[in-house]
């Protein structure tokens, strides 16, 4: 009986509740959408993106739930999560039109490969071309070097995106330790003081469930657009091995050959 080969461990933000509920999003591990193919077209689709959130955000302020969120935590953590996924997205946003502009160099270097812009950085796909031309180069190393300026800022947004859960957690161990010492200064539960128990019950568990479902909406969200930034630089790195080695299959990232 054939053995079957151990499944290869995952990256370390694929075990994130964020990223696993996104990877099962329709869509969210394809390949890069039509949009994404044109000039910034990551950059659009981020700013289409933030346009929908922006809009869902303003219709809960009409409803009033900002101030009720607020009201019901004084711990403020719902603000620090709203905060950290606020700055975590324009980030995303910038990092998206940085990975545009490599693609666009990359297209160009690909259409005209003869073509050396003295007013144009080379970009990090001709910088890994450069270095692999060299007499004696050590093509891991420049590997690594084009994966980690592709990927290595994910690291730290991923690892804010677990914060947002974290923060969520922290957030309910808070509302449950507040409800557990209100009923432990109870010394009798008679018909007077059953408001109050009442009034402190729910105080608990607002901050408690507020503060989960804020953490669990933000790591989602946030994990979505870190999983398509990843998507994108995979696509980037493929093709750059695909126009290096021209021996290899033609490139299968985000553009087909010849568009």
């Amino acid at each position: 009986m054939p053995l079957t080969p151990p499944a290869q461990p995952s990256a370390p933000h694929q075990r994130m509740l964020g990223a696993a509920l996104a990877s099962r999003i329709p869509g969210a591990r394809h390949s890069p959408l039509a949009l994404e193919r044109a000039n910034n077209g990551l950059f659009l689709l981020w700013l289409a993106y933030m346009g929908l959130l922006t809009f869902g955000a303003w219709l809960l302020w009409q409803a009033g739930a900002w101030h009720r969120l607020i009201q019901a935590d004084p711990t403020g953590l719902t603000v620090a999560i709203v905060l950290l996924f606020t700055g975590c997205s324009f980030w995303a946003g910038r990092r998206a039109w940085v990975l545009g502009q490599q693609r666009m160099r990359l297209d160009r270097r690909l259409a005209c490969p003869s073509a050396q812009g003295d007013d144009t950085p080379p970009g990090w796909s001709a910088e890994y071309q450069q270095g692999c031309a060299r007499p004696s180069a050590d093509h891991t190393i420049w590997l690594q070097v084009l994966s980690e300026r592709a990927h290595g800022p994910h690291e730290m947004a991923w690892w804010l995106n677990g914060i947002q859960l974290k923060l969520g957690l922290l957030g309910k161990v808070i509302g449950f330790s507040i409800l557990a010492l209100h009923l432990g200064q109870m010394d009798s539960f008679d018909a007077s003081q059953s408001s109050l128990l009442l009034k402190n019950l729910t105080g608990g568990l607002g901050i408690a469930l507020l503060t989960t479902v804020t953490g669990l909406t933000g790591n989602i969200l946030l994990g979505l657009q870190l999983m398509r930034l990843d998507r994108f630089a995979d696509a980037l790195v493929a093709d750059t091995l695909a126009a290096t080695s021209p021996n290899q299959e033609p490139p299968h990232g985000d553009r087909p050959s010849g568009s």
